[in-house]
């Protein structure tokens, strides 16, 4: 198992592989909306419905790490306590603004958007880390990735479109998701990162699900046969995908894996064009598309001698 995650071409199809599940799940959740017919407006459903899809997958994940490392599960009364914030920042809040927000742009605006996330994590590395400083070619990155996001909302009539608690709320997910990834590496030191992501998974999911069962509306959610495999299908996604992406992590360098996130918002765009009525791609969305995935892939490249001592950090780290 160890050598699949260390062979050249094998560690870039399981990379390519996760972003494209990645990807997968903006139209997945868009045409979930439709089936299970919950209002765009409906701020519990969506709730409730990222609770029910969190807490599988956070159970996933720890039924994985309990096959393959038992002992790694447990955690101490201030692990836990970290586990808990980390739940509700990354869970709970992040999602809540997530599938709001969703639910009011096009599948494809929201996969471009969400990549804000990567730029904002650079920005704050740069405050953070004294190595992690901003240099030319971050420089570069964040501007080709920020104008990217931007000409994602303009319309044909070349007008900014812009909602607050639509494409506000998915570009408040990415600054959450950046203060959430300086937060995981700062406090979860020491913690196995399937234990991680399996607690905070459970732990905002059910908190999600504590704020919203009581308050859901009758046939708020109409869950149908195809609507349910909808939501096992997000939950397998997210499980598989963290899975192996820290796999990959554990046996490479962090920045040559996290070059393939560019795909996201590429894969997000392109799906959503397949499988969601009425989203076409259009000039301004191929153009977004492009200049995000130039923006991740300058902030993230790496000189060799750069990627060695940020590898020999990363294998410190997990030892």
């Amino acid at each position: 198992m160890k050598g699949l995650f260390e062979n050249k071409w094998s560690v870039i199809g399981i990379a390519v592989f996760c972003s494209i599940l990645w990807g997968s799940a903006f139209p997945v959740l868009k045409v979930s909306y439709q089936e299970l017919q919950m209002a765009p407006d409906d701020i519990i459903a969506k709730i409730v419905f990222a609770g029910l899809r969190f807490l599988l997958a956070g159970i996933i994940v720890l039924a994985l790490l309990l096959i393959i490392s038992p002992k790694r599960i447990l955690v101490t009364r201030r692990q836990f306590l970290v586990l808990v914030i980390l739940g509700v920042i990354q869970t709970t809040i992040l999602y809540f603004f997530f599938y709001n927000g969703l639910a009011k742009v096009s599948g494809m605006q929201g996969a471009i958007l969400s990549s804000s996330g990567t730029f904002f994590t650079v920005i704050l590395a740069h405050y953070f880390y004294k190595n992690d400083r901003l240099n030319w070619k971050k420089t570069v990155g964040l501007v080709a990735g920020f104008a990217g996001i931007a000409v994602a909302n303009w319309g044909e009539g070349l007008h900014l479109n812009f909602q607050w608690d639509g494409e506000g709320f998915m570009i408040m997910t990415g600054i959450i998701n950046a203060v959430a990834t300086i937060m995981a590496k700062e406090l979860a030191t020491g913690i196995h990162p399937f234990a991680v992501t399996g607690w905070q998974l459970s732990i905002g999911a059910s908190i999600m699900l504590l704020i919203g069962v009581p308050q859901i509306s009758d046939n708020a959610i109409v869950f149908t046969p195809f609507g349910f495999g909808l939501l096992i299908y997000s939950a397998i996604l997210s499980a598989a995908a963290f899975g192996l992406w820290y796999s990959l992590l554990k046996y490479n360098h962090a920045g040559e894996i996290s070059m393939y996130k560019f795909i996201v918002p590429i894969a997000g765009t392109i799906l959503s064009s397949i499988f969601i009525p009425g989203e076409n791609l259009n000039v301004f969305i191929i153009a977004a598309v492009a200049m995000v995935a130039i923006g991740i892939l300058a902030v993230n490249y790496k000189g060799r001698k750069i990627a060695s001592d940020k590898n020999k950090q990363v294998k410190i780290e997990q030892s």
